[in-house]
């Protein structure tokens, strides 16, 4: 079942966050990010050479936004996890897929009655999940996940766009990792860059590279698999982290974190369900 290679993608994103919250001793996120969108650049130009797609591209302006607002998620979601426990860092990211069906709707895709209680369902567990991190910090890093989530999203549709207008998905991905490396190397200039030691240059390396390989295996997921049931196994990065936030720092989530966990992703679930271009497939 192709579908299960998305079991080993969520394995290896809540490994790249574990290397993102241990690097974020030494690093700021932006650092992080530079590195993670740096190395990813590096790989994906390699990658593009090699399958002969060329880097000129029609929807300039398209692959520049979509760069933009992933460069922004992707600060984001690394800096919520610095800031809160991995699992509720990974689940607020994972909204993304509710306020994709929202810019769905916003974008002229009539909204089903199943999407409208999925964005219902996703906001009661959104704010399920953010009542019990009354502290300051705790409240901050809880929004800019949530941010994250709303980004992402962003970053998706935009995604589909491109792939609307034929731009391949390498292409695209490149684009993604050129842009972010430049904000972030711009955003460096007027911050403290530290020194990199063997143990975070190992996590830096750890953070882009069970990235990229997870960006792949997905992939295949995707493409391979069946659509429904590969986007249900991804919520299992939620499970992964949670049980990684255990071993490495003791986080334990009450009973109210988990059921806001649980109707998150029941809601991302329904919302990829009911948004779906072809309603006639049956996964």
């Amino acid at each position: 079942m192709q579908s299960l290679w998305m079991i080993a993608a969520s394995f290896l994103f809540a490994c790249m966050g574990v290397c993102v919250k241990f690097a974020a001793q030494t690093h700021s996120a932006v650092e992080i990010t530079f590195y993670r969108s740096f190395i990813s650049l590096i790989l994906m130009y390699g990658l593009v050479r090699l399958n002969g797609v060329s880097l000129a591209t029609p929807h300039l302006r398209w692959q520049i936004t979509r760069g933009t607002v992933g460069f922004i998620a992707l600060f984001a979601y690394f800096y919520a996890i610095t800031l809160l426990p991995l699992a509720t860092a990974v689940t607020l990211n994972y909204t993304s897929a509710i306020f994709l069906a929202l810019y769905l709707g916003f974008a002229g895709m009539q909204l089903r009655k199943g999407i409208m209680g999925a964005l219902v369902l996703g906001l009661v567990g959104v704010v399920l999940l953010l009542k019990p991190t009354l502290h300051a910090d705790q409240l901050v890093g809880g929004l800019i996940g949530l941010g994250s989530g709303v980004m992402a999203g962003m970053a998706y549709f935009s995604v589909r766009e491109l792939g609307a207008r034929g731009e391949p998905e390498m292409r695209t991905v490149f684009y993604f990792s050129l842009v972010s490396s430049v904000g972030a190397g711009a955003w460096l200039l007027f911050s403290d860059i530290h020194a990199i030691d063997l143990r975070s240059g190992l996590l830096l390396l750890g953070v882009a590279g069970f990235a990229t390989v997870a960006q792949l295996a997905m992939t295949r997921a995707y493409t391979r698999g069946k659509t429904l049931m590969s986007a249900a196994l991804a919520y299992s990065t939620v499970i992964f982290s949670s049980l990684f936030g255990m071993a490495f720092w003791g986080e334990i989530l009450d009973a109210s974190a988990w059921a806001a966990i649980g109707l998150i992703i029941l809601s991302g679930i329904a919302a990829t369900h009911f948004s779906r271009a072809s309603p006639v497939e049956q996964d």
